[in-house]
């Protein structure tokens, strides 16, 4: 039975045979989507925008507007939450049949949550951007640094020689 090592290259190949005598030769990749398209069966949006909780159908539990204090909403939420989820544990023991309306209402909670959560992602983007930035100045500043002690220590031991060879 006779295989080969290595399957035959994509005929694609073709289109770059010129590229060391002229890399301009090479196709040119394609342009970069806009708008919609689909993947994988479902369709995304080249938009950056977090849609409204209105637009996905959910009742928006924290007030609206761009002034929202968000650690404020947040704890609200989370104790809204909690509360909820006793009473769920309430509601199974007592009467198990109507839970199904407490997990609704918990259901809405996470959903606000999450949307106010997604909502702080570009400031959480941007202060990770600062701080990678940062760093990046600091270890360059060392850089530097090291290498002016360096240079300093090698121009020492330079005159220290220079002074040997002149002694003798």
């Amino acid at each position: 039975m006779a295989t080969a090592a290595y399957p035959p290259p994509p005929p694609y190949y073709k289109l770059y045979k010129d590229y060391i005598e002229n890399p301009n030769s090479a196709p040119q990749p394609p342009p970069p989507i806009q708008g919609a398209y689909a993947l994988y069966g479902a369709n995304y949006t080249t938009d950056d925008a977090l849609p409204s909780l209105e637009e996905q159908g959910v009742r928006q539990l924290y007030p609206r507007g761009p002034n929202i204090d968000f650690k404020k909403e947040l704890r609200s939420l989370n104790r809204e939450l909690q509360l909820h989820i006793l009473e769920l544990a309430d509601v199974l023991v007592e009467r198990p049949s109507q839970y199904a309306r407490r997990v609704e209402d918990i259901s809405l909670i996470f959903k606000n949550l999450h949307h106010l959560l997604n909502s702080l992602r570009p400031h959480q983007a941007r202060a990770t951007l600062i701080h990678i930035l940062e760093l990046q100045i600091q270890r360059r500043k060392q850089a530097v640094e090291d290498i002016k002690r360096r240079r300093e220590e090698a121009q020492r031991l330079l005159k220290e020689a220079l002074g040997t060879l002149d002694g003798h």
